[in-house]
Protein backbone atom coordinates (compact mmCIF):
# COMPACT_ATOMS: atom_id res chain seq x y z
CA UNK A 1 0.00 0.00 0.00
CA UNK A 2 1.64 3.36 -0.99
CA UNK A 3 1.75 6.07 1.60
CA UNK A 4 -0.13 9.41 1.60
CA UNK A 5 0.45 12.97 2.61
CA UNK A 6 -1.93 15.06 4.28
CA UNK A 7 0.54 17.82 3.57
CA UNK A 8 -0.39 17.64 0.05
CA UNK A 9 -2.99 15.56 -2.38
CA UNK A 10 -2.93 11.84 -1.96
CA UNK A 11 -0.47 9.71 -4.15
CA UNK A 12 -3.44 8.25 -5.63
CA UNK A 13 -7.38 7.86 -5.19
CA UNK A 14 -9.06 5.54 -2.51
CA UNK A 15 -12.21 4.52 -1.75
CA UNK A 16 -13.69 3.43 1.60
CA UNK A 17 -14.82 0.45 0.53
CA UNK A 18 -16.71 -2.09 1.78
CA UNK A 19 -17.05 -2.11 5.76
CA UNK A 20 -14.63 -4.89 7.57
CA UNK A 21 -14.05 -5.58 11.14
CA UNK A 22 -10.80 -4.84 12.36
CA UNK A 23 -9.97 -2.08 10.02
CA UNK A 24 -7.10 -0.40 10.68
CA UNK A 25 -5.54 3.33 9.75
CA UNK A 26 -1.36 3.86 10.52
CA UNK A 27 -0.70 7.42 10.88
CA UNK A 28 2.79 8.83 10.67
CA UNK A 29 3.28 12.08 12.57
CA UNK A 30 6.98 12.52 11.55
CA UNK A 31 8.63 16.41 12.26
CA UNK A 32 9.60 18.09 9.72
CA UNK A 33 13.47 18.38 8.47
CA UNK A 34 14.64 21.67 9.84
CA UNK A 35 17.14 23.83 8.49
CA UNK A 36 20.08 21.38 7.21
CA UNK A 37 17.94 18.65 7.01
CA UNK A 38 18.24 17.00 10.22
CA UNK A 39 15.04 15.44 11.19
CA UNK A 40 14.55 16.13 14.94
CA UNK A 41 12.77 13.39 16.06
CA UNK A 42 15.67 11.27 16.78
CA UNK A 43 19.22 11.22 15.74
CA UNK A 44 18.88 7.33 14.47
CA UNK A 45 16.17 8.80 11.71
CA UNK A 46 18.69 11.84 9.70
CA UNK A 47 18.60 9.29 7.21
CA UNK A 48 15.74 7.63 7.56
CA UNK A 49 12.63 8.08 4.89
CA UNK A 50 9.43 9.09 6.10
CA UNK A 51 7.69 6.70 3.29
CA UNK A 52 9.86 3.53 4.63
CA UNK A 53 8.85 4.76 8.04
CA UNK A 54 5.64 4.29 7.71
CA UNK A 55 5.87 1.44 5.37
CA UNK A 56 7.73 -0.18 8.38
CA UNK A 57 4.63 1.09 10.69
CA UNK A 58 2.14 -0.81 8.39
CA UNK A 59 4.28 -3.77 8.10
CA UNK A 60 4.16 -4.03 12.15
CA UNK A 61 0.42 -3.76 12.02
CA UNK A 62 0.12 -6.40 9.46
CA UNK A 63 2.34 -8.39 11.87
CA UNK A 64 -0.57 -9.54 13.95
CA UNK A 65 -2.80 -9.62 11.38
CA UNK A 66 -4.77 -6.13 11.27
CA UNK A 67 -5.96 -5.17 7.97
CA UNK A 68 -4.38 -2.10 6.77
CA UNK A 69 -7.59 0.79 6.02
CA UNK A 70 -4.88 3.42 4.96
CA UNK A 71 -1.42 4.40 5.68
CA UNK A 72 -1.05 8.19 6.12
CA UNK A 73 1.89 10.36 6.47
CA UNK A 74 1.21 13.38 8.86
CA UNK A 75 4.22 15.87 8.85
CA UNK A 76 3.87 17.94 12.00
CA UNK A 77 6.33 21.22 12.85
CA UNK A 78 6.35 20.67 16.28
CA UNK A 79 4.73 18.04 19.01
CA UNK A 80 1.96 18.80 20.72
CA UNK A 81 1.06 18.30 24.98
CA UNK A 82 -2.09 17.20 24.39
CA UNK A 83 -2.13 15.54 21.63
CA UNK A 84 0.73 15.30 19.44
CA UNK A 85 -0.34 16.81 16.11
CA UNK A 86 -2.13 19.45 15.64
CA UNK A 87 -5.42 20.27 16.00
CA UNK A 88 -6.50 20.11 12.72
CA UNK A 89 -4.69 17.39 11.83
CA UNK A 90 -6.57 15.67 14.54
CA UNK A 91 -9.94 16.53 12.82
CA UNK A 92 -9.04 15.29 9.55
CA UNK A 93 -7.47 11.77 10.74
CA UNK A 94 -10.93 11.75 13.06
CA UNK A 95 -13.11 12.52 9.85
CA UNK A 96 -11.05 9.87 7.47
CA UNK A 97 -11.34 7.52 10.87
CA UNK A 98 -15.17 7.35 10.70
CA UNK A 99 -14.86 7.25 6.38
CA UNK A 100 -13.38 4.13 6.26
CA UNK A 101 -14.86 2.94 9.70
CA UNK A 102 -11.48 1.92 11.37
CA UNK A 103 -11.72 0.35 15.02
CA UNK A 104 -8.06 1.39 15.60
CA UNK A 105 -5.85 4.20 14.68
CA UNK A 106 -1.97 3.06 14.67
CA UNK A 107 0.15 6.24 15.88
CA UNK A 108 4.02 5.56 14.74
CA UNK A 109 5.41 7.69 17.81
CA UNK A 110 5.30 6.80 21.51
CA UNK A 111 2.59 8.79 23.11
CA UNK A 112 2.18 10.09 26.49
CA UNK A 113 -0.85 8.28 28.18
CA UNK A 114 -2.57 11.65 28.52
CA UNK A 115 -1.73 12.20 24.18
CA UNK A 116 -2.77 8.76 23.76
CA UNK A 117 -6.29 9.25 26.18
CA UNK A 118 -7.15 12.61 24.28
CA UNK A 119 -6.41 11.53 20.90
CA UNK A 120 -9.19 8.47 21.64
CA UNK A 121 -11.47 11.02 22.36
CA UNK A 122 -11.12 13.17 19.14
CA UNK A 123 -10.94 10.00 17.23
CA UNK A 124 -13.80 8.25 18.38
CA UNK A 125 -11.28 4.91 18.13
CA UNK A 126 -9.35 3.12 20.04
CA UNK A 127 -5.43 4.54 19.76
CA UNK A 128 -1.85 2.30 19.90
CA UNK A 129 1.24 3.91 20.07
CA UNK A 130 4.57 2.28 18.39
CA UNK A 131 5.36 0.97 21.46
CA UNK A 132 2.06 -0.58 22.41
CA UNK A 133 2.46 -2.36 18.88
CA UNK A 134 5.52 -3.52 19.56
CA UNK A 135 4.57 -4.79 22.59
CA UNK A 136 1.54 -6.64 21.04
CA UNK A 137 3.57 -8.38 18.58
CA UNK A 138 6.31 -9.90 21.09
CA UNK A 139 3.27 -10.79 23.26
CA UNK A 140 1.98 -12.99 20.38
CA UNK A 141 5.91 -14.20 19.48
CA UNK A 142 6.96 -15.50 22.68
CA UNK A 143 6.78 -18.94 22.97
CA UNK A 144 9.54 -20.28 25.50
CA UNK A 145 8.71 -19.26 29.24
CA UNK A 146 11.38 -16.60 29.81
CA UNK A 147 10.09 -14.63 26.57
CA UNK A 148 6.38 -15.19 27.54
CA UNK A 149 7.49 -13.36 31.32
CA UNK A 150 9.84 -11.04 29.91
CA UNK A 151 7.01 -9.89 27.68
CA UNK A 152 4.40 -9.47 30.19
CA UNK A 153 6.44 -7.75 31.99
CA UNK A 154 7.42 -5.20 29.81
CA UNK A 155 3.45 -4.81 29.11
CA UNK A 156 2.69 -3.96 32.36
CA UNK A 157 4.97 -1.71 33.58
CA UNK A 158 3.68 0.03 29.92
CA UNK A 159 -0.15 -0.23 31.36
CA UNK A 160 1.15 0.74 35.03
CA UNK A 161 1.03 4.79 33.63
CA UNK A 162 -1.96 4.29 31.77
CA UNK A 163 -5.06 3.25 33.75
CA UNK A 164 -6.50 6.54 33.53
CA UNK A 165 -7.67 5.96 30.01
CA UNK A 166 -10.26 3.11 28.28
CA UNK A 167 -11.75 2.69 32.28
CA UNK A 168 -15.25 3.53 31.22
CA UNK A 169 -16.38 1.38 33.77
CA UNK A 170 -14.93 3.03 36.92
CA UNK A 171 -17.77 6.11 35.85
CA UNK A 172 -20.47 4.50 38.35
CA UNK A 173 -17.24 4.12 41.46
CA UNK A 174 -16.19 6.30 43.47
CA UNK A 175 -13.20 6.78 45.77
CA UNK A 176 -13.56 6.96 49.47
CA UNK A 177 -16.93 7.89 50.81
CA UNK A 178 -17.55 10.08 47.28
CA UNK A 179 -16.75 13.42 48.59
CA UNK A 180 -13.16 13.45 46.73
CA UNK A 181 -10.61 12.19 44.47
CA UNK A 182 -13.75 11.88 41.72
CA UNK A 183 -14.75 8.70 39.86
CA UNK A 184 -13.20 5.36 39.74
CA UNK A 185 -10.45 6.35 42.36
CA UNK A 186 -10.45 3.56 44.58
CA UNK A 187 -10.71 0.87 41.48
CA UNK A 188 -7.66 2.27 39.41
CA UNK A 189 -5.87 2.49 43.04
CA UNK A 190 -6.66 -1.43 43.21
CA UNK A 191 -5.47 -2.00 40.07
CA UNK A 192 -2.24 -0.31 40.35
CA UNK A 193 -1.70 -2.03 43.15
CA UNK A 194 -2.80 -5.70 41.41
CA UNK A 195 -0.47 -4.81 38.63
CA UNK A 196 2.32 -4.05 41.16
CA UNK A 197 2.08 -7.34 42.88
CA UNK A 198 2.04 -9.39 39.59
CA UNK A 199 5.35 -7.46 38.80
CA UNK A 200 7.01 -8.08 41.41
CA UNK A 201 5.44 -11.49 41.02
CA UNK A 202 6.93 -11.77 37.66
CA UNK A 203 10.19 -10.08 38.44
CA UNK A 204 10.83 -13.19 41.10
CA UNK A 205 10.39 -15.96 38.54
CA UNK A 206 12.31 -14.38 35.85
CA UNK A 207 15.59 -13.81 38.47
CA UNK A 208 15.03 -18.25 38.76
CA UNK A 209 14.66 -18.88 34.83
CA UNK A 210 17.89 -16.06 34.71
CA UNK A 211 19.85 -18.28 37.41
CA UNK A 212 18.94 -21.13 35.36
CA UNK A 213 20.18 -19.60 32.45
CA UNK A 214 23.70 -18.73 33.86
CA UNK A 215 23.83 -21.94 35.20
CA UNK A 216 23.79 -23.51 31.78
CA UNK A 217 26.25 -20.95 30.30
CA UNK A 218 28.81 -21.92 32.63
CA UNK A 219 28.30 -25.74 31.68
CA UNK A 220 29.16 -24.32 28.27
CA UNK A 221 32.13 -22.47 29.71
CA UNK A 222 33.41 -25.63 30.83
CA UNK A 223 33.77 -26.79 27.17
CA UNK A 224 35.99 -25.27 24.44
CA UNK A 225 33.05 -23.89 22.45
CA UNK A 226 33.03 -20.01 21.81
CA UNK A 227 29.89 -18.51 21.85
CA UNK A 228 28.81 -16.56 17.85
CA UNK A 229 26.02 -14.11 18.40
CA UNK A 230 23.70 -13.00 15.53
CA UNK A 231 22.51 -9.53 15.44
CA UNK A 232 20.49 -7.32 13.25
CA UNK A 233 17.80 -5.36 12.44
CA UNK A 234 14.10 -7.27 12.13
CA UNK A 235 13.74 -9.32 8.96
CA UNK A 236 17.67 -8.72 8.14
CA UNK A 237 17.79 -12.08 7.16
CA UNK A 238 19.27 -13.58 10.24
CA UNK A 239 16.89 -16.74 10.99
CA UNK A 240 17.33 -17.94 7.54
CA UNK A 241 21.14 -17.35 7.99
CA UNK A 242 21.17 -19.15 11.15
CA UNK A 243 19.41 -22.23 9.64
CA UNK A 244 22.22 -22.36 6.89
CA UNK A 245 24.81 -22.19 9.18
CA UNK A 246 23.82 -24.34 11.24
CA UNK A 247 21.41 -26.60 9.18
CA UNK A 248 18.58 -26.07 11.64
CA UNK A 249 15.04 -25.33 10.67
CA UNK A 250 14.13 -22.08 12.97
CA UNK A 251 11.11 -20.21 11.44
CA UNK A 252 12.28 -17.83 9.03
CA UNK A 253 9.28 -15.69 7.46
CA UNK A 254 8.57 -12.41 5.55
CA UNK A 255 7.88 -10.85 8.65
CA UNK A 256 8.92 -8.49 11.62
CA UNK A 257 9.83 -9.96 14.52
CA UNK A 258 9.52 -13.33 13.18
CA UNK A 259 11.83 -14.70 15.67
CA UNK A 260 11.60 -13.34 19.62
CA UNK A 261 12.93 -16.20 21.28
CA UNK A 262 17.13 -17.03 21.75
CA UNK A 263 18.01 -20.16 20.02
CA UNK A 264 21.47 -22.17 20.12
CA UNK A 265 22.86 -24.05 17.75
CA UNK A 266 26.25 -25.81 16.74
CA UNK A 267 27.83 -24.50 14.81
CA UNK A 268 30.74 -26.59 12.77
CA UNK A 269 33.97 -24.73 11.50
CA UNK A 270 36.09 -25.63 8.38
CA UNK A 271 38.88 -27.18 10.39
CA UNK A 272 36.39 -29.30 12.48
CA UNK A 273 36.49 -26.69 15.33
CA UNK A 274 32.65 -25.69 17.34
CA UNK A 275 31.26 -23.22 18.52
CA UNK A 276 27.88 -22.16 19.86
CA UNK A 277 25.74 -19.85 17.55
CA UNK A 278 22.64 -17.60 18.71
CA UNK A 279 19.68 -15.90 17.03
CA UNK A 280 18.32 -13.22 18.93
CA UNK A 281 15.50 -11.06 18.36
CA UNK A 282 15.51 -8.33 15.49
CA UNK A 283 16.02 -4.85 16.42
CA UNK A 284 13.92 -1.99 15.08
CA UNK A 285 14.14 1.53 15.35
CA UNK A 286 12.87 3.34 18.56
CA UNK A 287 12.61 0.03 20.08
CA UNK A 288 11.08 0.67 23.22
CA UNK A 289 13.26 1.45 26.14
CA UNK A 290 11.60 -0.87 28.74
CA UNK A 291 11.30 -3.99 26.16
CA UNK A 292 15.39 -3.17 25.69
CA UNK A 293 15.59 -3.38 29.53
CA UNK A 294 13.06 -6.35 29.74
CA UNK A 295 14.96 -8.39 26.89
CA UNK A 296 18.21 -7.68 28.44
CA UNK A 297 18.67 -11.49 30.44
CA UNK A 298 17.61 -12.95 27.00
CA UNK A 299 20.41 -10.98 25.30
CA UNK A 300 23.08 -11.26 27.68
CA UNK A 301 24.15 -14.34 24.57
CA UNK A 302 24.95 -10.93 23.23
CA UNK A 303 27.31 -9.68 25.76
CA UNK A 304 29.09 -12.71 26.39
CA UNK A 305 29.63 -13.58 22.73
CA UNK A 306 33.21 -13.95 21.57
CA UNK A 307 32.07 -12.58 17.90
CA UNK A 308 29.02 -11.01 16.79
CA UNK A 309 27.80 -10.81 13.84
CA UNK A 310 25.80 -7.72 12.95
CA UNK A 311 23.79 -8.81 9.76
CA UNK A 312 22.36 -6.55 7.63
CA UNK A 313 20.09 -6.36 4.81
CA UNK A 314 22.14 -4.65 2.21
CA UNK A 315 19.57 -4.13 -0.65
CA UNK A 316 17.17 -2.58 1.70
CA UNK A 317 16.48 1.22 0.47
CA UNK A 318 17.35 2.21 4.23
CA UNK A 319 20.25 -0.04 5.11
CA UNK A 320 22.43 2.78 6.40
CA UNK A 321 19.59 4.07 9.01
CA UNK A 322 19.07 0.36 9.47
CA UNK A 323 22.76 -0.14 10.36
CA UNK A 324 22.65 2.86 12.58
CA UNK A 325 19.23 2.12 14.45
CA UNK A 326 21.30 -1.25 15.41
CA UNK A 327 24.29 0.47 16.30
CA UNK A 328 22.00 2.53 18.81
CA UNK A 329 21.30 -0.32 20.45
CA UNK A 330 24.34 -2.49 20.66
CA UNK A 331 25.11 0.90 22.85
CA UNK A 332 22.43 0.59 25.00
CA UNK A 333 23.67 -2.83 25.65
CA UNK A 334 27.14 -1.33 26.58
CA UNK A 335 28.83 -3.02 23.44
CA UNK A 336 31.47 -0.73 21.20
CA UNK A 337 29.59 -1.68 17.53
CA UNK A 338 32.84 -0.32 16.09
CA UNK A 339 34.83 -3.30 17.88
CA UNK A 340 36.21 -4.98 14.20
CA UNK A 341 37.79 -7.43 16.50
CA UNK A 342 34.56 -8.33 17.57
CA UNK A 343 32.25 -7.53 15.43
CA UNK A 344 31.70 -8.92 11.51
CA UNK A 345 29.51 -6.91 9.62
CA UNK A 346 27.72 -9.25 6.97
CA UNK A 347 26.15 -8.12 3.55
CA UNK A 348 23.46 -10.83 3.45
CA UNK A 349 20.60 -10.88 0.06
CA UNK A 350 23.50 -10.22 -2.39
CA UNK A 351 20.68 -12.49 -4.28
CA UNK A 352 18.58 -9.84 -5.05
CA UNK A 353 21.32 -7.98 -7.56
CA UNK A 354 21.93 -8.53 -11.07
CA UNK A 355 25.54 -9.35 -12.03
CA UNK A 356 26.33 -5.63 -12.34
CA UNK A 357 25.07 -4.05 -8.88
CA UNK A 358 26.64 -7.44 -7.26
CA UNK A 359 30.01 -6.14 -8.91
CA UNK A 360 29.39 -2.58 -7.84
CA UNK A 361 28.51 -4.04 -4.53
CA UNK A 362 32.14 -5.91 -4.38
CA UNK A 363 34.09 -2.96 -5.11
CA UNK A 364 32.15 -1.02 -2.19
CA UNK A 365 33.43 -4.29 -0.07
CA UNK A 366 36.86 -3.99 -1.46
CA UNK A 367 37.16 -0.63 -0.06
CA UNK A 368 36.40 -0.88 3.80
CA UNK A 369 38.83 -0.79 6.02
CA UNK A 370 40.78 -4.21 6.58
CA UNK A 371 39.88 -4.15 10.16
CA UNK A 372 36.44 -3.24 9.44
CA UNK A 373 35.37 -6.03 6.42
CA UNK A 374 32.61 -6.58 5.22
CA UNK A 375 31.17 -10.32 4.14
CA UNK A 376 28.63 -10.52 0.88
CA UNK A 377 26.44 -13.44 1.50
CA UNK A 378 23.34 -14.77 0.39
CA UNK A 379 21.88 -16.83 3.28
CA UNK A 380 19.05 -18.31 0.68
CA UNK A 381 21.10 -19.41 -2.16
CA UNK A 382 24.69 -19.72 0.17
CA UNK A 383 26.69 -17.75 -1.53
CA UNK A 384 29.73 -16.51 0.38
CA UNK A 385 28.56 -18.70 3.69
CA UNK A 386 32.22 -20.42 2.96
CA UNK A 387 34.05 -17.51 3.78
CA UNK A 388 31.88 -16.04 6.01
CA UNK A 389 32.50 -19.30 8.14
CA UNK A 390 36.28 -19.02 7.38
CA UNK A 391 36.37 -15.38 8.83
CA UNK A 392 34.61 -16.86 12.20
CA UNK A 393 36.98 -19.39 12.42
CA UNK A 394 39.98 -16.52 11.92
CA UNK A 395 38.28 -14.43 14.63
CA UNK A 396 38.01 -16.96 17.33
CA UNK A 397 41.00 -18.07 16.82
CA UNK A 398 42.47 -14.92 17.73
CA UNK A 399 41.34 -15.07 20.91
CA UNK A 400 42.50 -18.60 21.75
CA UNK A 401 46.30 -20.09 22.06
CA UNK A 402 48.46 -22.89 19.86
CA UNK A 403 49.94 -25.09 21.89
CA UNK A 404 52.57 -28.34 20.54
CA UNK A 405 52.69 -31.30 22.51
CA UNK A 406 53.85 -34.44 22.69
CA UNK A 407 51.83 -37.35 24.52
CA UNK A 408 52.13 -41.16 25.50
CA UNK A 409 49.53 -43.13 23.43
CA UNK A 410 49.07 -45.35 25.83
CA UNK A 411 47.60 -42.15 27.76
CA UNK A 412 44.05 -42.55 26.68
CA UNK A 413 42.40 -40.18 29.39
CA UNK A 414 44.54 -37.41 28.32
CA UNK A 415 44.00 -37.69 25.01
CA UNK A 416 40.31 -37.58 25.40
CA UNK A 417 40.36 -34.76 27.91
CA UNK A 418 42.57 -32.98 25.11
CA UNK A 419 39.84 -34.02 22.26
CA UNK A 420 36.82 -32.77 24.96
CA UNK A 421 38.47 -29.61 26.25
CA UNK A 422 40.79 -28.22 23.12
CA UNK A 423 40.50 -28.03 19.16
CA UNK A 424 42.99 -30.37 18.03
CA UNK A 425 44.36 -29.12 14.95
CA UNK A 426 46.62 -31.98 14.02
CA UNK A 427 47.60 -35.36 16.09
CA UNK A 428 50.46 -37.57 14.44
CA UNK A 429 51.83 -40.79 15.75
CA UNK A 430 55.95 -41.56 16.18
CA UNK A 431 57.38 -43.93 18.27
CA UNK A 432 54.88 -44.44 20.67
CA UNK A 433 53.69 -41.05 21.20
CA UNK A 434 51.12 -38.55 20.07
CA UNK A 435 52.26 -35.17 18.61
CA UNK A 436 49.71 -32.94 18.98
CA UNK A 437 49.03 -29.37 17.60
CA UNK A 438 46.04 -28.04 20.20
CA UNK A 439 43.94 -24.66 20.02
CA UNK A 440 42.72 -23.85 23.67
CA UNK A 441 41.02 -20.75 25.26
CA UNK A 442 43.12 -18.68 27.56
CA UNK A 443 41.15 -20.57 30.23
CA UNK A 444 42.30 -23.73 29.74
CA UNK A 445 46.29 -22.56 28.90
CA UNK A 446 47.86 -23.30 31.95
CA UNK A 447 46.03 -26.97 32.31
CA UNK A 448 47.52 -27.89 29.32
CA UNK A 449 50.87 -26.37 29.35
CA UNK A 450 51.20 -27.88 33.12
CA UNK A 451 49.79 -31.81 32.56
CA UNK A 452 50.89 -31.73 29.04
CA UNK A 453 54.39 -30.30 29.14
CA UNK A 454 52.94 -28.04 26.26
CA UNK A 455 54.49 -24.96 24.64
CA UNK A 456 53.19 -22.32 22.70
CA UNK A 457 53.71 -22.49 19.16
CA UNK A 458 55.84 -19.33 17.55
CA UNK A 459 53.62 -16.88 14.44
CA UNK A 460 55.11 -17.81 11.57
Amino acid sequence: MEPRNFDGEADRPRSAGAKQTGRVLVIGPYLRARAGGADTQSENHVQRDAEARLDEAAGLARAIDLVIADAIIAPISQIRPATYIGKGKVEEIAALAKTLDVELVVMDCALAPIQQRNLEKELHAKVLDRTGLILEIFGRRAKTKEGSLQVELAHLNYQRSRLVRSWTHLERQRGGFGFMGGPGETQIEADRRLIQERISKLEGELKKVQATRRLHRAGRQRVPYRVVALVGYTNAGKSTLFNRLTRADVQAADMLFATLDPTLRALTLPHGGKAMLSDTVGFISNLPTQLVAAFRATLEEVLEADVILHVRDISHEDAEAQQSDVDAVLRQLGINPDDSGRIIEVWNKIDRYDAEQREELLNIAARRPEDHPAMLVSAVSGEGIDALLAAIEERLAAKRTTLDLSIDAADGAGISWLHRNAEVLAKELHDGRFDMTVRVDETKRDIVVNRFDAVPRLSA
